[in-house]
């Protein structure tokens, strides 16, 4: 009688994946902030893998993983194959929804760039149905389903949009701006911060006010608009970025209390994948956000 042996099983696709992430990222818990899952689901997910094959892949050290001679040798077909699965899946993704747009945007941009400029782009392009997410770190595109990233990056990737340097200065209302009359004042002022930027008040200083010992007193905010609310209240001088209170310095519900400005070396840039410049709709939407800018 005829015997059916058993169909080889193939290894779980998240293995795989968990694989071809940290060997290209260099670690598991790399590997992990690019998966959104624990580095400790990362490690099971190679160890299910590596045991399935009957070799290690990574060797494990005090310091970190690296890749065994196999591991080093397998990766690149890894790599070259889930880009090739993620451009499948972005193509299909356009394909079902080609009005659909999907940008990724570091929180303030998102909330104090983009967002006031989203009645308009709709205005300019009817129909197109623009997405965000708040992201701190410009994703991977070849590996996400975002379209776009607006982010602050000292290089501008390849067909980027530049929209413009990022420039800080002290900004404040009218009336806490009268009590100003020099950098020195800020010294007894209530200085606003944002955490993530917390370098800025000494990087304008530094060029705005050389000499001045300025050591910032006030509050700090891991959310920029909530410290731009503070400011606009007229709880304290927030060390601004010129693109996010632009509107607010238009309308003169903020000022600036002294006139240097200084540049960073970084741009306000918007990108995308290169296929996906190629889609009217992207190229759209990219050339209506540089003319709003």
């Amino acid at each position: 009688m005829p015997v059916a042996p058993p169909f080889p099983r193939l290894p779980s696709l998240n293995a795989l994946r968990a694989f071809e992430a940290a060997a290209r990222l260099g670690g598991f818990a790399q590997a992990a902030e690019e998966l959104q899952v624990s580095p400790g689901a990362v490690a099971a997910q190679i160890k299910a893998l590596e045991q399935d094959l009957g070799a290690p892949l990574f060797d494990r050290h005090a310091r970190g993983v690296r890749l065994t001679p196999l591991g080093q040798r397998a990766l690149p077909e890894f790599v070259a194959a889930f880009d090739g699965l993620a451009a499948a899946m972005r193509g299909l993704r356009h394909d079902a929804a080609p009005a659909r747009v999907h940008v990724a945007a570091l929180p303030a941009l998102a909330q104090l760039w983009l967002g006031p400029r989203l009645p308009a782009l709709r205005a300019r392009l009817p129909g197109v149905d623009v997405s965000v997410t708040a992201l701190e770190q410009p994703p991977n595109l070849k590996r996400v389903p975002f379209d776009l990233c607006l982010f602050y990056t000292r290089e501008l990737p390849p067909g980027a949009v530049d929209l413009g340097a990022d420039q800080i200065l002290p900004v404040c209302t009218p009336d806490l701006a009268r009590r100003l009359s020099t950098p020195a004042d800020l010294r007894h002022a209530v200085c606003l911060t944002d955490a993530t930027w917390s370098e800025d008040w000494a990087h304008w200083a530094a060029i705005a006010a050389p000499g001045l010992d300025l050591s910032p007193r006030g509050p700090v905010f891991s959310l920029y608009a909530l410290a731009l609310q503070e400011a606009l209240q007229g709880a304290g001088v927030l060390m601004a970025h010129g693109a996010l209170v632009a509107q607010h310095l238009a309308s003169g519900a903020l000022v600036a209390p002294f006139a240097a400005r200084v540049t960073l070396p970084r741009h306000l840039a918007l990108w995308s994948l290169p296929e996906a410049r190629r889609n009217p709709r992207m190229a759209q939407v990219m050339a209506a956000l540089k003319h709003l800018a």
